[in-house]
């Protein structure tokens, strides 16, 4: 679960702001907290991502303008929640019991991919899928 919640805030870190947020230590809070922001509002842009994990293994994450994701992991398996900014970084909310996960991006490359870091130091790959 962990892993889909991972790659559906690397999908919207990916499509955020060009600008690269400077990190700071700030306690990681659950993103159920905050009201999810529409895409326009935290600079995200809804679309589908293909992201990579650490290991090799592929998931997509499907960022939607409401404020909705849907995270589909190597196995088929989908999670769905909300998203929305805190402190710079993307948070997603996977709904049931799971806790909430923010990411820092990187600056989109040419081909709109980046690489997308957990606040646990889990590190993605994010690209936009081709239609």
């Amino acid at each position: 679960m962990k892993k889909i919640v991972l790659l559906a805030a690397l999908s919207m870190l990916a499509a955020c702001s060009q600008k690269t947020e400077e990190k700071k230590e700030v306690a990681a809070e659950p993103a159920a907290k905050a009201a999810p922001a529409p895409a326009s509002d935290s600079g995200t842009q809804p679309g589908t991502y293909d992201v990579k994990m650490a290991d090799g293994s592929m998931a997509t994450t499907t960022i939607n303008a409401d404020g909705t994701y849907v995270d589909t992991d190597p196995k088929g398996k989908q999670i769905k929640g909300l998203y929305a900014t805190h402190d710079g970084k993307d948070c997603f909310d996977p709904e049931g019991d799971a806790m909430g996960m923010c990411w820092a991006v990187t600056k989109p490359g040419a081909d709109g991919s980046f690489t997308a870091t957990a606040d646990d130091g889990t590190v993605v790959t994010v690209t936009p899928k081709k239609k």
